[in-house]
């Protein structure tokens, strides 16, 4: 074991998971979340969520205004979570025992293990199809494609934190080079329709259909966004985080939507199911052999999503393991848990190569029927109730000032679940009774966001905060003291 951590620490592989990162070795700037949250939207199956409106009769001009207004209610929150990362040192969904308990905030974490399994299903498959396209291989060989692109991204994963933020920052700069050159191809390449423009064609059901899907996109990245901004210095402020995260995720993302959405009203039959194909057009539009280069580029792109999946899914395993039994956060549970995490989604992607469209956007709108009543507890705790002062080392006692089950944050997500049933709406599977009678409108975001929220409000109305916060300031030099401690017998992310 000696051994491996002082190899790790050599190599700048990250030991550290779900325990809290001492202020000793924070570090790195706030500006360098900016490029990794572009590069999280800048990828092909963004390209696929600007699309969604116009299967049901949605416009142009309609569609962009939904994927503005969806990208900003999404990123608010998304954004709000990254600014946690400083303050707390921990990972994301560690933070979630202090509203849901030791115990109760498996619940949250399986369903968030199953979306980083679900995007990455998605990711490799289009990964896949798009590097065996780029270099003219037989489709049959694109599951190899995919079993290369895991490997690659399960080990950029296991050097963890920093090269991850590296990778992010190289590829914005070719990412956008190609992004603009494929852009202005369509542009110029692919007229559009008049009608494309017309604010009289609005079909509610094409609008808010985007809107839900655009801001369920950005809300699911809320679940690991702090996990690349525990490492930045304690007295980072928190707009400077959110404005950072904010702009890196909202431009990337509007720039491939939008994209998405000119594709759709100017190709006739454009398949959203095969962004891939439409991608290789325009491109060779521009010159030809312009195609296979911009397919690499956004398959790399793929693989920086895809090692962002790894890691955060590796670390919500860690987390589950560590309700039932104490995980030290050694090298062994990382190789471990991300080899798990990359298996799973590896393997299921080759039985969706196809069926992208079919599946993509009702997993998008499951994401978000699941999450949103969990960011309201989550952010009404940090910014409301306990305005970001927590007892750290509480958190990861299994009998701690926590307690095993918060049954607050376990009643305020089912209540709020609940109360947005009857407003879900996923095409061939479900459609709830007030959104059969809006004539399958959606709106269930409006209505879990503030029951859940403001029910955990009210159930922690008589919290003792004040306590709290001494007991945390008390235990501030033993938690800073043990974090040293572990570092010295695990090895700790050397900043190289």
């Amino acid at each position: 074991m000696a051994e491996l951590q002082s190899a790790a620490k050599s190599r700048g592989l990250e030991v550290r998971s779900i325990d809290y990162v001492p202020k000793s070795e924070r570090h790195g700037k706030v500006w360098h979340i900016g490029p990794l949250w572009f590069m999280s939207n800048a990828q092909l199956a963004t390209l696929a969520v600007g699309t969604t409106s116009f299967a049901l009769g949605g416009n142009l001009i309609w569609s962009l205004i939904a994927i503005v207004i969806g990208l900003i209610i999404g990123t608010i929150f998304m954004a709000a979570h990254s600014s946690q990362g400083p303050k707390l040192g921990l990972p994301q969904m560690v933070q979630s025992r202090p509203q849901f308990g030791y115990i109760g905030a498996l619940l949250v974490w399986l369903f968030a293990f199953l979306q980083y399994a679900g995007f990455n299903v998605f990711n490799t498959a289009l990964a896949g199809e798009s590097m065996g396209s780029a270099v003219h291989t037989p489709a049959s060989f694109n599951v190899v494609w995919m079993i290369i692109i895991t490997v690659v991204g399960a080990v950029v994963a296991l050097f963890g934190y920093d090269l991850i933020h590296r990778m992010e920052r190289y590829l914005v700069y070719l990412t956008v080079a190609v992004m603009a050159l494929v852009t202005f191809s369509a542009l110029v390449h692919l007229p559009i329709p008049a009608h494309a423009f017309s604010l009289a064609h609005f079909s509610p059901l094409a609008f808010f259909a985007q809107l839900g899907v655009a801001a369920g996109y950005q809300i699911s990245w809320a679940i690991y966004v702090s996990d690349y901004s525990r490492y930045l210095p304690a007295d980072t402020s928190t707009s400077t985080t959110f404005r950072w995260t904010f702009w890196g995720s909202a431009v990337g993302g509007a720039w491939i939507m939008f994209l998405g959405a000119y594709l759709a009203a100017a190709v006739k039959g454009f398949n959203a199911g095969d962004p891939v194909d439409g991608i290789l057009k325009v491109s060779n539009d521009l010159f030809p052999g312009f195609g296979s280069i911009a397919l690499i580029v956004f398959s790399l792109g793929l693989i920086a999503v895809l090692v962002l999946n790894i890691y955060g899914g590796s670390l919500t395993l860690i987390s589950s393991i560590d309700s039932f039994k104490k995980v030290r956060p050694t090298l062994n549970i990382r190789v471990v848990t991300v080899v798990i995490t990359a298996a799973i989604s590896g393997i299921l992607a080759t039985f969706i190569t196809g069926s992208f469209e079919e599946f993509f956007a009702g997993f998008l709108t499951l994401v978000l029927y699941f999450f949103i009543p969990w960011t309201a507890v989550n952010l009404t705790d940090y910014f409301i109730v306990r305005k970001g002062h927590y007892a750290i080392a509480e958190i990861f006692k299994p009998r701690g000032i926590y307690r095993r089950w918060g049954w607050q944050g376990i009643t305020a997500y089912a209540v709020g679940f609940l109360a947005m049933v009857p407003f879900f709406h996923v095409e061939g599977f479900f459609v709830g009774s007030v959104a059969s009678a809006m004539k399958g409108i959606d709106i269930s975001l409006f209505i879990g966001l503030p029951v859940a929220a403001l029910l955990y409000w009210f159930f922690t109305l008589n919290l003792d905060v004040k306590a709290e916060w001494a007991l945390a300031d008390s235990q501030a030099v033993e938690l800073e003291q043990g974090a040293q401690e572990l570092d010295d017998l695990a090895g700790v992310l050397i900043d190289s």
